[in-house]
């Protein structure tokens, strides 16, 4: 195994980052970094970022590619920060189009819905190389319609599909969202051999567990508290929808992903030279 995985857990999101690289060419790719953002102050700084960037420049790796699991609504994406530093590839599904369209029209922004702000657009099976490594894009939708995981040798890195076992699967009732897709999106990833090692892209650690965000497939078959054998699609559709509907508003939503879809990059100035993020009004 040629591969060398390194974690990186953001506490403000509970999200974990990675970078991925080909230990004998030192080239890599980066996954779902994420910046801090203070939501009372709109405050933005790049702490998270740097300690990659210094991991990165410490190991002298070559980075290839900035890539996303999805357009994230927990936390807000480190990808351009990284770009800019880097030199890197910003890459993410091509359905991220989808869901540019929808939120495009909900904030009313004027950004393309063309996916043109990254510099590639992933289609599902499509691999790309890191040195020795090759990196196979599956599109697992249902989180989202742009939700995608990267498989690489052994180790898949599934965004919000699954959590750990003792946590369940993601919710589906963002734009775009199916239960019934995450269901199949999931059966696919357990097409996969049962060693595999999947990543988890956040670790809510419940019942204050120790963060944990590394499991197998076979694992999530036996254990799973949402997916394990025998639930049926059925069972599985009517537990994901029944506990969506009494899940609140990610905290971070509207920020998050008027900048998420934007690959990351701040909004425009105004006039006065302020950036502003906008908070959809809903008046009862």
């Amino acid at each position: 195994m040629t591969a060398h995985i390194e974690s990186f857990y953001h506490a403000n999101s509970s999200t974990i980052s990675y970078v991925v690289y080909d230990s004998q060419s030192l080239k890599g790719m980066v996954i779902d970094p994420a910046i801090d953002f203070d939501l009372s102050s709109g405050s933005i700084a790049y702490h998270s970022c740097d300690e990659m960037i210094s991991f990165i420049d410490s190991h002298h790796l070559d980075i290839d590619w900035i890539v996303e699991t999805h357009a994230h609504a927990d936390h807000i994406t480190g990808a351009a920060y990284l770009k800019s530093k880097l030199g890197a590839k910003i890459g993410v599904s091509q359905h991220i189009t989808q869901v540019q369209r929808h939120f495009v029209e909900l904030f009313d922004l004027n950004i393309p819905c063309d996916g043109s702000q990254f510099d590639h657009l992933f289609k599902d099976n499509e691999v790309i190389q890191l040195g020795q490594l090759s990196v196979t894009v599956i599109e697992t939708p249902g989180h989202t319609p742009d939700s995608v995981c990267y498989l690489v040798e052994n180790a898949a890195f599934i965004g919000d599909t699954l959590f750990m076992p003792d946590s369940g699967t993601a919710r589906c009732d963002f734009p775009g969202g199916s239960a019934s897709q995450l269901f199949h999106s999931i059966q696919r990833i357990f097409e996969l051999d049962d060693q595999t090692h999947l990543y988890m892209c956040h670790d809510y650690q419940p019942n204050g567990r120790e963060l944990s965000y590394v499991t197998t497939i076979e694992a999530q078959k036996q254990y799973n508290i949402h997916v394990k054998a025998p639930v049926t699609q059925h069972e599985y559709v009517a537990t994901r929808e029944t506990r969506d509907e009494k899940l609140a508003v990610p905290k971070l939503l509207y920020p998050a992903i008027q900048m998420n879809i934007n690959a990351g990059n701040l909004p425009a100035s105004h006039n006065n030279g302020q950036r502003y993020l906008k908070i959809p009004l809903s008046v009862s």
